[in-house]
C-alpha cells in the first residue's frame, strides 16, 4: 500500500488529486494517468477525450436508451462464501488467463469513456481481492469525461483500502450488508466478519464519502424483521439504505415465496416512519428515494422485480472475462476480449459493442420467467447484492435468534 501513497503523495497537491491535470511523481511533474493509460490510447481516442464525450450513436439503442453507465467485474473471486451467491455445488470459476488484463481493462474503458460513458462502477465477485486495484482505479479516474468511478463491494476488506483507493479516484460506494445480527451474517456467508463490514461504513463516513450507499436485499424469513432497524442507522448518518427485491439467478434456488415486494417494504417502513417522502428521481435512476423528516440519511428501493425500470436504462455490463452483457436479467453476451486478443482496432470493437446494444430489448422477462432462464451466477456477472436461499436444516434456523447487534454503527452517532 505503501507505494500507492508515495506514488500520489509525493508533492504538495491538496487531494482529491483527481480535479488536477498533473500529479507530483518522481519529483517531477507529469500528465494524469499512468502509462498504461497512455500506452492504450491510439490518436483517434485521445482527440475524441479532448472533444468531450458526448453520447455516440454505438451507445444508443434501438429504443433511444443511452448508455452512459458500464459495470466492470473485475474478478470472479470472493472472500465470502455466500449460499445468496453460489450454488450449493460451487462455482466454476473462469482461469486467469481468459480474464481481462489491467491493460485490457483501460483500454476497454477509455474506448467507453471516449465514446460517452460518465459512469463506471467496479464491481466482482469482489473487487477489492484483485491486487491491482489501485492502479486499475487510478488508470481508469484518469479518463477525460468520466464523472463517476464507484465501487460495490462486501466490504471485508474496504476499511484499510478506502484511503488509497479514494486517492486513486473512486468517488462513490455501495456497500452490501443484509443483516445487522453477526450470527446471520456468519450463517449466511460461511465466514466471520460483519463487524468488518460496519467498520468499512464508518471509515466511508469518516473519509467523506455522502451518501455511503448501503445495499439490503430483503428476504422473507431472513432480514424482513430488521428493515426498520436498517432505516435507523440513517438517522443521524449519511447512509442512503438500499432495500432491494430478491431476484432469480442460477444456483440461488429463487423462491417467489421468499420475494418481500416493493409495496409490502414501502408499508413496513411508513408504519414506523409516518414521515417517510418520495424524493425525485432522475429517468435513469434504479431506485425509488425517500426521505425521513430529521433524517440525515435516506432510504431506498430497488423494485427489479414488481416495478421494472427497463425504460430508462443506462447501464451495460463488462464481465471479468471480457464478455458485454447488455441486460442484466438477458443471457446474450458478446465476447470482447476475444476480438482484442485477435488484434481488432477500435473501429471493429465500436461495431461489436454497437450491434450488441442495438439488440437489447425494450425490457427484461417477468420474474417467473426469468427464475426459468439460463442465466449466470450473480458471482460472475457482478451483481455484489446478496440474495439469500438457504438449505440447510431447520435446526440452523435457531441462529436467526440472536439479538440484533447494532451498537458498532450506532455508538458512533
Amino acid at each position: 500500500m505503501k507505494r500507492y501513497v508515495s506514488r500520489i503523495t509525493s508533492g504538495p497537491l491538496p487531494f482529491p488529486f483527481r480535479n488536477f491535470n498533473f500529479f507530483w511523481v518522481n519529483s517531477s511533474y507529469r500528465k494524469f494517468g499512468s502509462k498504461a493509460t497512455e500506452d492504450l490510447m491510439t490518436g483517434e481516442e485521445v482527440n475524441g477525450k479532448e472533444k468531450g464525450n458526448q453520447v455516440s450513436d454505438m451507445l444508443i439503442d434501438s429504443f433511444g436508451r443511452k448508455h452512459d453507465y458500464l459495470r466492470i467485474s473485475l474478478t470472479e473471486r470472493c472472500n465470502l462464501r455466500c449460499q445468496y451467491c453460489m450454488p450449493a455445488e460451487g462455482v466454476e470459476l473462469t482461469p486467469s488467463p481468459q480474464l481481462l488484463t489491467h491493460r485490457e481493462i483501460i483500454r476497454l474503458g477509455n474506448l467507453f469513456v471516449s465514446s460517452g460513458v460518465e459512469k463506471i462502477r467496479l464491481t466482482g465477485g469482489e473487487p477489492t481481492v484483485r491486487k491491482d486495484i489501485q492502479d486499475i482505479c487510478l488508470d481508469l479516474s484518469s479518463l477525460k469525461g468520466l464523472k463517476t468511478l464507484a465501487i460495490t463491494t462486501n466490504g471485508i476488506t474496504l476499511a484499510r483500502k478506502l484511503p488509497v483507493l479514494k486517492q486513486c479516484g473512486v468517488t462513490n460506494l455501495n456497500i452490501s450488508l443484509d443483516t445487522l445480527v453477526p450470527s446471520k451474517f456468519e450463517f449466511m456467508t460461511r465466514r466471520k466478519g460483519q463487524h468488518k463490514v460496519i467498520e468499512s461504513i464508518n471509515a466511508a463516513i469518516d473519509l467523506g464519502y455522502n451518501p455511503v450507499k448501503v445495499n439490503c436485499v430483503v428476504m422473507r424469513g431472513f432480514n424482513d424483521d430488521e428493515m426498520c432497524d436498517f432505516v435507523d442507522l440513517t438517522r443521524e448518518k449519511p447512509i442512503n439504505v438500499r432495500f432491494i427485491e430478491f431476484m432469480p439467478f442460477d444456483g440461488n434456488v429463487w423462491n417467489f415465496k421468499k420475494l418481500v415486494p416493493y409495496a409490502e417494504m414501502l408499508d413496513i417502513v411508513t408504519k414506523k416512519f409516518p414521515t417517510l417522502k418520495r424524493l425525485h428521481d432522475h429517468r435513469t435512476e434504479t431506485a425509488k428515494n425517500f426521505q425521513i423528516d430529521g433524517h440525515a440519511g435516506t432510504v431506498s428501493f430497488v423494485t427489479s422485480m414488481t416495478e421494472h425500470f427497463c425504460a430508462g436504462c443506462n447501464r451495460l455490463r463488462l464481465l471479468a472475462d471480457g464478455n458485454l452483457k447488455v441486460c442484466l436479467f438477458g443471457p446474450s453476451e458478446v465476447s470482447l476480449r476475444d476480438p482484442l486478443r485477435s488484434g481488432a482496432g477500435d473501429d471493429e470493437l465500436r461495431e461489436i459493442i454497437a450491434a450488441a446494444v442495438k439488440r437489447k430489448k425494450a425490457a427484461h422477462a417477468g420474474m417467473f420467467d426469468i427464475a426459468k432462464t439460463a442465466n449466470r451466477p450473480m458471482i460472475h456477472i457482478g451483481m455484489n447484492v446478496k440474495n439469500y436461499s438457504p438449505t440447510e436444516p431447520k435446526t440452523e434456523m435457531k441462529l436467526y435468534t440472536a439479538a440484533v447487534n447494532i451498537n458498532g454503527l450506532n455508538s458512533r452517532r
